[in-house]
Parts: structure tokens; sequence; C-alpha cells
């Protein structure tokens, strides 16, 4: 597993860099906002974060300017129907932080703003992603104390759709059998059983 390159640009486009670094170079995959970032150091040191995905056929490397960018990719390209090119899309749509809050506040119609995102697709991205999203970077996103596990799944299950009352009944069900679930645990079982 690569952590990190350290070395010069020797090549740079919106989609991918050519870092040098002892005597090698190396291919990698960036976001537009990797992009934008490194831009003004063509031709100087830079340090930028890997990721390497490796498939039958090849061995890829992306490249991310900081480390939350990096943990986004990675949160992006564990939800089922997400490879790591339209995890990259995404992250060069829009921001770390509108990313964050789009999947916190549930934000389903700007996320399928996004190239290659359809409805369902973004529906997973906020069931599956909600809770992890926040311990992403330095900064909190702000949650409503307020708001329960409860409420979190129960809006998330009629934001997919289902009846309010049965969603009700089912989380009421799962919670008096296991009241120490978190939120995606929660609304992965109540979806088994609608």
């Amino acid at each position: 597993m690569y952590e990190y390159i350290k070395g010069i640009i020797i090549e740079l486009t919106p989609t991918y860099v050519i870092v040098e670094t002892a005597n090698m170079a190396y291919h990698i995959e960036i976001s537009v906002q990797t992009y934008s970032a490194i831009h003004p150091y063509v031709n100087q040191m830079i340090t930028l974060y890997l990721q390497s995905i490796v498939r039958e056929d090849t061995h890829l490397l992306f490249g991310f300017y900081n480390k939350e960018e990096r943990e986004l990719f990675r949160h992006l390209i564990s939800v089922s129907g997400i490879g790591a090119n339209t995890a990259r899309t995404i992250l060069s749509a829009i921001s770390n932080n509108d990313l964050k809050n789009y999947i916190q506040q549930a934000k389903i119609n700007e996320l399928k703003s996004i190239k290659g995102i359809g409805q369902k697709t973004a529906e997973r991205i906020v069931v599956e992603l909600r809770d992890k999203i926040g311990k992403v970077g330095n900064e909190n996103i702000f949650v409503p104390i307020h708001n329960t596990i409860k409420e979190e799944a129960l809006s998330a299950l009629l934001m997919l759709g289902y009846a309010k009352n049965m969603s009700e009944k089912v989380i009421d069900k799962i919670l008096s059998k296991n009241p120490h679930l978190s939120t995606e645990e929660l609304i992965k079982q109540a979806l088994k059983e609608i």
C-alpha cells in the first residue's frame, strides 16, 4: 500500500499528473480539485497522497492533494456501484465540503446533478455514507443534536419512498431487539425487513 509520493511534476493535465521521484516517473490519476491545487507547482516538488487500485488488466494510482479528499474517495469507492473513475468524477464536480453536506443533509437532487449519478446511486451514497462522512477530515459537519438514530433512519427510509407508518413499525421492532445499532446498521436491517 502506498501512502504518498513526493516528487517533481513533469506533466500535468486536469485528469492526470506525472511525478518524477528517485529517477522514476509515475502516472497518477487526479481529480480536477487536486489539479487546481497543484497547478501552480509545475516543475516543483509536491506531495500527493495515494490510493492504488489493482485490476485484472492494470494497476492504477490515484493522487490527492490532501488526506481529506483521499478519505472521501475511499468512502465513495466502498459504495456498491461506484468505481474509482466515478468517485473521481464526483470529487471533480464538487468540493469536499459540498459533498459532505449533500450526504449529511440527504440532498439527492444535488448528487444526481453530477454526471453519471442517478437516483439509486445517489440514494445509496447517502444511506451508506451518512454515518461515516462526518468523521472525514478535521472539520466537523453540523449534525443537529435532536436527531436521534431512529429519526435519521426514518428520514432515510422516507426519502427512499417507504411509507412512514410501516417504516416506524419496522424501526421500533428492530430497536426493541437491539437498541445499540448505528444509524447505518438500523437502515440496512430495516431495508431487509420492509
